[in-house]
């Protein structure tokens, strides 16, 4: 039998690895669609500029590195920064060179965990692994638990449906069929939302989380359900209300109280819009002194609150107090 302290154990880590199917979650609200914004911050609030969306969008996970620096360090870091967007070495930063960058960012986790990932599963560093490979060491203990442990826990929480979830998912991430997986392939499995051939299972597996009653389709209940689950007596909080609205409005197109397959694609997945060139257009409008679209380093240094700029450290205050130590 599986102790309680070896099962969490192993859920920290499964989640960590393959995404698979989520248990019941103490936060309040959980977020599925796969095109996210590049901030949780909002860019304009009460029609003011804020500064902090473009300071998460522009260095991504490092931005709460640079919360903690100095104004004079954290303009030295970014001079250092703009040498690495100036991918041609031309001296400037062309509009795309900084749609690049901001794309790197904002995908570097999952860059770092797939390198994780591949070394944990790939010891020898092979050019490929097996399902079974992959399978021993995840699912290896499954050889040492009751059927009844794998079919379902005291919580309702299968692992032998999270295997099979898996294969499914190693069988379209292996483009060519060989059973094997190579690094791109591996990438593809563990984050199908950040790959185009894999977003139907992404698809599929929403459907499967959200459709407690299987009939192939997403009440409004399930809907919330999915998000909040509220205790008996208690007041909804105003943003579930809106969540509502927008199943009545938005997701559920064609009125029939349900979202079907393809409403849930337009929900999880919705209509493009490419955030970062939306972004590296906004910077460079802001700091474009000379009008010729393309930024030097000069331009950039002059705008870096804007760039690295937080309201968390007053970074331009910080810098004008500068002199006075």
């Amino acid at each position: 039998m599986m102790t309680t302290r070896k099962k969490l154990v192993f859920l920290m880590f499964i989640f960590t690895v393959a995404a698979a199917v989520p248990k019941p979650e103490e936060v309040e609200k959980k977020e599925r669609t796969v095109e996210k914004d590049l901030s949780d911050k909002k860019h304009y609030e009460h029609e003011q500029h804020n500064v902090e969306y473009d300071h998460e969008a522009f260095l991504g996970e490092d931005a709460k590195t640079f919360d903690q620096l100095s104004a004079e360090e954290s303009k030295r870091r970014l001079g250092l920064i703009v040498d690495k967007i100036d991918g041609d070495k031309d001296g400037f930063v062309s509009q795309e060179e900084l749609k690049d960058w901001i794309r790197y960012t904002q995908r570097r986790y999952i860059l770092d965990d797939v390198d994780r990932q591949w070394k944990t599963h790939n010891p020898e560093e092979k050019e490929t692994i097996s399902w079974d490979q992959y399978k021993k060491m995840l699912y290896g203990f499954m050889d040492d638990m009751d059927t009844a442990d794998l079919e379902k826990d005291e919580e309702g929480f299968s692992y032998a449906a999270m295997q099979k979830r898996d294969r499914r998912r190693w069988a379209v991430a292996d483009l060519n069929g060989d059973d094997l997986m190579s690094k791109e392939e591996f990438a593809a499995f563990l984050h199908p939302e950040e790959t185009g051939h894999m977003r139907d299972v992404v698809v599929l597996e929403t459907m499967e989380d959200i459709d407690k009653d299987k009939d192939g389709k997403v009440s409004l209940q399930e809907y919330i359900g999915d998000m909040y689950r509220g205790s008996e007596g208690e007041d909804e909080p105003e943003w579930v209300q809106n969540e509502k609205e927008q199943f009545s409005q938005y997701r559920d197109k064609d009125g029939d109280g349900f979202m079907d397959a393809d409403e849930v694609k337009n929900w999880i997945i919705p209509p493009d819009f490419d955030h970062a060139e939306a972004e590296a257009r906004h910077l460079i409008y802001e700091s474009d002194g000379d009008g010729d679209s393309k930024l030097t380093k000069e331009e950039i240094l002059a705008k870096y609150d804007l760039f690295v700029g937080s309201q968390a450290t007053d970074f331009g205050e910080a810098l004008a107090r500068h002199d006075e130590f």
